[in-house]
């Protein structure tokens, strides 16, 4: 399957955390992706931009925080994060890029 435009907007960047580190020992990656993404829409983008199989998706909503900008009231947006797990032997090393 090769990587179309859309794959590509679905997914925004890596997540680089440290509790995004520890899940990858499990075999699992995190990415932001666009809020309106679906499972099976990530599945199919994952799989196509990288090159793996991936096992299962789980996805989790951030609300934004209401914070202080230069003294003025902002809002931070919000964002959507997805736990992707790969199958047995698929690797995605995130720290080259694509």
């Amino acid at each position: 399957m090769s990587a179309k435009p859309e794959h590509y907007d679905l997914i925004k960047k890596p997540i680089i955390t440290e509790k995004a580190t520890m899940v990858s020992e499990n075999g699992a990656v995190v990415f932001q992706v666009a809020m309106d993404a679906s499972k099976p829409m990530i599945k199919e983008a994952v799989e196509a931009v990288f090159g793996v199989k991936v096992k299962a998706v789980n996805t989790v909503v951030t609300k934004g925080k209401a914070k202080k900008f230069r003294g003025r009231a902002g809002e931070r947006s919000d964002k959507k994060k997805a736990y992707v797990t790969l199958e047995a032997g698929n690797t995605i090393d995130v720290a080259t890029g694509l």
